[in-house]
């Protein structure tokens, strides 16, 4: 019975050459056929070897590159073998895998960079970073200008389900962090003035640097944490996916859809969270004074009204929109400049994170030098 399989290679010596006649269809998805044909030739080792092509019908690299790879395995380097009676279109080809195969691989060697160098670099970073930031900033306040005119493009409900991930879903990990602080804080605080017989002092300072300080920097870096790196990772992950094209080719702003409906909800949210956290963290106090300081929870709340001002509260809740707003700002901008691919998304996540850390921690520091030169 005859073999159903066909003949893609055939061999002869014809004085004192290797012939190799190729024939038929040499694609990839008969790779497996051909490596078994070429592997049972037996060319005669030190002659020079020739690739006739006559008969040839269809030809791809990757068939190509299996070819040049078991002669080269063979003894027969690309010098070696010679193209005959080929297809111009086959005989480039052929061409093409051999130069690149015998082509070595070229490293450009990195020039070392002194600190200068680096330092240099990481300010030119900075500088792009901060213009990019810029622009997006004047993008978003001209889709802002058009939502005045137009409130009709409002995004209600996605602005309302934001708000359910970064406010209500928030809630639980906010309150357990800042009460957690309040209770270290007031037994820190509450260890020194033992010292001195002035334990009701605790409740001022818990008071004062909860609500002042501990509160709104907390919370912006749990939020930081939590939903600046949801947002860059979400709108990241569409842009992977194409989706923010998709939005353009409806005729939407991605920044209408995406970006407006996250600062609304994060900006409106955060006031109430740090509210949240003051709360939780007096609560702390309140906790360390009864069970380690002799001070009833009825005597702490009295001190409380009657120490604390009400503008630390207003100044730790007015930080809390600034906080956010820069928050979103940095988490969608990130977002909107991830490239299109996974690695990217993981990379502008992290940046996110760090920057909104960074920046949370220097506008507390600005609010802190303003205020008290406003004597606030």
């Amino acid at each position: 019975m005859a073999d159903p399989r066909p003949t893609w290679i055939e061999y002869a010596l014809q004085d004192g050459v290797n012939v190799l006649r190729l024939q038929g269809h040499w694609r990839l998805a008969s790779l497996p056929e051909l490596v078994g044909q070429i592997r049972a030739l037996e060319p005669r080792a030190g002659l020079p070897c020739v690739l006739e092509g006559s008969a040839l019908k269809e030809l791809d690299t990757a068939a190509g590159f299996m070819l040049f790879s078991n002669l080269c395995a063979r003894g027969f380097t690309g010098s070696q073998v010679a193209l005959r009676d080929m297809d111009p279109r086959h005989e480039r080809l052929l061409a093409l895998v051999r130069d690149r195969m015998a082509a070595p691989a070229v490293h450009a060697p990195t020039p070392h960079q002194g600190i200068i160098q680096h330092v240099g670099a990481a300010t030119e970073r900075l500088l792009a970073t901060l213009l990019t930031h810029n622009a997006f900033i004047g993008n978003v306040a001209l889709e802002l200008l058009a939502l005045v005119r137009r409130p009709g493009l409002f995004r209600f409900r996605e602005t309302v389900a934001q708000f359910e991930s970064v406010v209500l879903d928030g809630i639980p990990i906010v309150a357990l962090v800042t009460f957690l602080i309040g209770v270290v804080f007031a037994y820190l605080l509450g260890l020194q003035a033992q010292q001195f017989g002035a334990t009701i002092f605790v409740v001022d300072g818990v008071g004062l640097a909860i609500c002042r300080e501990l509160a709104p920097i907390l919370v912006a870096v749990i939020i930081a944490g939590r939903s600046g790196a949801a947002f860059t990772a979400q709108i990241g992950s569409m842009k992977v996916q194409e989706e923010t094209d998709a939005i353009r080719t409806l005729g939407l702003s991605p920044v209408q859809v995406l970006v407006v409906p996250r600062l609304g909800a994060i900006m409106l949210g955060l006031p109430f969270l740090v509210f949240i956290g003051d709360l939780a963290g007096i609560g702390g106090g309140v906790l360390i004074g009864a069970l380690q300081l002799d001070i009833s929870p009825a005597a702490f709340m009295s001190r409380l009204r009657t120490t604390l001002p009400l503008s630390a509260l207003v100044i730790g809740l007015a930080k809390a929109p600034v906080f956010a707003a820069f928050i979103a700002m940095i988490a969608c901008r990130m977002g909107m400049t991830v490239d299109r691919d996974a690695r990217s998304v993981g990379e502008h996540t992290t940046s996110t994170v760090v920057q909104s850390i960074v920046w949370v921690i220097v506008l507390d520091a600005i609010f802190a030098v303003t205020l008290q030169r406003l004597d606030i």
